[in-house]
């Protein structure tokens, strides 16, 4: 009957990292720095692919689409992150809150997934050459780039109905910087276990999965690379791969440890691990490219060139 009563939370406050004015202005500056070097990176990236003919080929076809679901994840939460240092009061509507969930989960997803597919076009490039051409066709390319973000959409729903089905008529205080389902599941005054099983199931079914066709590519893609016997022709193999390796390693690694560690643990360290994966990576993700790939720097380099 309590639960029938209470007056629904329509307003979130975001607990965010301090309450001191001075550390709060630096952090809006470096997040600031940072999601400018995101908008210009991952822009300059997709016009870079757009405008090279030697970059089209289905490695740089997923990545322009990588460069562009993390600057639509990073615009999600840096934005209101960035009000939120700014603002003595730290909300947000529970509309919001739900918008936010929904895009997160959405472009996160697809990320994994982008990150999947990437590391099978590598495993089809090094382990079987001959074909990759007739395997990884424009049409192909286009259809697993298509489901990515349709398991992102899938992903993106189920977190959202979870959402709606919860009762907030407690705390409305977020130990966050942004709206995520996990610490709202927390919050709810009502039954959670379905949403906890949405949650865990997601993570292990999309997450997991993703992750195996990461790791069974790697492992075929190092045993080619071993068997190769000239010292050059190993590294010229693991050079094509070390980028989207860096990558998935900082991606994988921090949000499966957000997403499948115990439900009771609360860090602060958990807040900086969930910093690396939603404003640090999409970021990072153009730079490595650029600096660990030849070609990217040549293309830069013609376009850059005085006529």
């Amino acid at each position: 009957m309590a639960e029938i009563n209470c007056t629904q939370v329509t307003e979130f406050s975001l607990m965010g990292f301090t309450e001191d004015p001075v550390t709060q202005v630096t952090l809006f500056l470096m997040f600031l720095l940072i999601y400018l070097f995101t908008i210009l990176g991952n822009l300059g990236m997709i016009a870079l692919i757009r405008a090279t003919p030697q970059l089209h080929s289905p490695m740089y076809y997923f990545l322009g689409n990588l460069a562009f679901v993390d600057l639509c994840s990073s615009t999600v939460i840096t934005p209101k992150m960035l009000v939120d240092f700014l603002s003595e009061k730290k909300g947000t509507a529970y509309v919001g809150c739900v918008a936010q969930v929904f895009l997160f989960d959405l472009f996160g997803m697809t990320e994994c997934f982008l990150l999947a597919m990437m590391a099978y076009d590598r495993y089809m490039a090094i382990c079987h050459p001959l074909v990759y051409p007739l395997v990884m066709s424009p049409e192909y390319c286009f259809q697993l780039v298509t489901g990515s973000y349709l398991v992102g959409l899938t992903n993106g729903i189920g977190q959202t109905i979870s959402m709606s089905n919860l009762s907030f008529c407690g705390s409305s205080v977020i130990n966050l910087f942004f709206c995520d389902i996990s610490p709202l599941i927390s919050l709810s005054t009502s039954n959670t276990t379905l949403s906890r099983i949405i949650l865990r199931t997601s993570a292990s079914l999309f997450g997991l999965s993703s992750s195996l066709v990461v790791l069974v590519s790697y492992v075929a893609i190092i045993s080619a690379i071993l068997s190769i016997r000239s010292a050059e022709g190993k590294r010229k193999a693991f050079s094509t791969c070390a980028s989207h390796l860096t990558t998935v390693s900082i991606f994988y690694g921090t949000s499966l440890f957000m997403y499948l560690k115990p439900s009771s643990d609360s860090s602060r360290e958990d807040k900086w691990a969930a910093v690396l994966y939603t404003v640090v990576t999409p970021m990072l993700n153009p730079l490595i490219y650029s600096l660990r790939n030849k070609e990217v720097k040549e293309a830069l380099r013609r376009l850059t060139k005085p006529k």
